[in-house]
């Protein structure tokens, strides 16, 4: 039976940037919406199962409910059995899960955070990441009966057509793994984690990314005033936060309507699988796209290395481009 998944995390978008920049807030009925439209639109494709992640909100719940009370729900609705941490653990459990019970694709609503949480968790499953968080640079804008649409080409096509394996980043500390990001790995001088997400420009030390650019929000948009990397781009890009002396001064939009002004030294690129290494001058936090995880202490050696070992990403107009070459779109269409 065709299945796909869906990741919908409750706690995405309403970190502390909400507070200290412009933007926008995304609630979790409006979650169930794009949930609703996303099955929808897989089951019209031929999807017959759609797995959720178990979540305090309820989302998959609540889908289930209104389209049977709509009259519309034709799959079948499955919220996992599994024990709830309240958090990121949820979504890394709930994607391996969901490869585990053979989903063709998992739908992520979240943003970096959760985009990241959900790699851990999968092999080789892609994904088709919808934008429902902050800074959001592997998320993207997309409507929820255009992501079912991909999530059910992905699924029903098979195999990795129209994806791409992203990049990421592998973080080592003294020789040791220690965890990955998808986007930027920076790190600051905040010693405590406390709401997770940087929002102080004058704490960062140092950027790890794998693509950059000036029209993404967050900290890889620095980068991006800098030197463009792109997803396909075989390498990524390191650079420095210095106090000012004989630094090139950059603007970048590090959330929602903030433009920031900081010294960048030592900026260069990174090619894949050459690692970078440093020895921490302070103790502080690695931020992991765009939230604190990793506690360092001074002395400590930190390893940065850039991988095209990340998940494997839908390319929604591409897949959507082959399901209508296929014939997915004609009725009574053999698939």
């Amino acid at each position: 039976m065709k299945s796909i998944g869906i990741v919908a995390n409750p706690a995405s978008g309403k970190d502390i940037r909400r507070l200290v920049s412009y933007a926008t807030v995304i609630d979790n009925n409006e979650k169930v919406n794009i949930s609703k439209r996303i099955v929808l639109a897989a089951q019209a494709m031929g999807i017959e199962i759609v797995y959720f992640m178990p979540d305090t909100f309820r989302v998959g719940h609540r889908v289930a409910e209104e389209l049977s009370i709509e009259r519309v729900l034709t799959a079948k609705i499955e919220v996992l059995d599994m024990k709830l941490s309240a958090s990121a653990y949820d979504s890394e459990c709930a994607a391996a899960g969901m490869e585990k019970l053979g989903a063709g694709c998992i739908v992520v609503l979240g943003g970096d955070g959760t985009c990241r949480a959900v790699a851990k968790g999968v092999k080789e499953t892609p994904l088709v990441p919808v934008s429902t968080g902050t800074n959001n640079v592997y998320p993207v804008m997309v409507e929820g009966t255009v992501a079912g649409m991909a999530a059910a080409s992905a699924s029903m096509i098979g195999g990795h057509s129209c994806c791409i394996r992203d990049k990421r980043v592998e973080l080592y500390i003294n020789g040791s793994f220690c965890d990955i990001a998808l986007i930027d790995a920076v790190l600051s001088d905040q010693l405590y984690a406390g709401s997770k997400a940087i929002w102080d420009a004058k704490s960062l030390r140092r950027f790890v990314v794998t693509r950059a650019h000036p029209a993404s929000i967050g900290f890889s948009a620095v980068a991006g005033c800098v030197e463009i990397i792109r997803d396909t781009d075989d390498f990524g890009f390191t650079m420095a936060v210095s106090d000012g002396r004989k630094s090139r001064i950059v603007r970048a939009p590090i959330a929602a309507g903030v433009m920031e002004e900081l010294y960048i030294d030592d900026a260069k690129i990174q090619p894949l699988g050459e690692p970078f290494t440093m020895v921490a001058d302070v103790s502080g936090m690695v931020a992991l796209d765009g939230e604190r995880e990793v506690k360092v202490k001074a002395g400590d050696e930190l390893v940065f290395r850039i991988e095209r070992s990340g998940p494997w990403r839908v390319k929604t107009r591409e897949i959507l481009e082959l399901a209508k070459t296929l014939g997915y779109y004609d009725k009574g269409a053999e698939k």
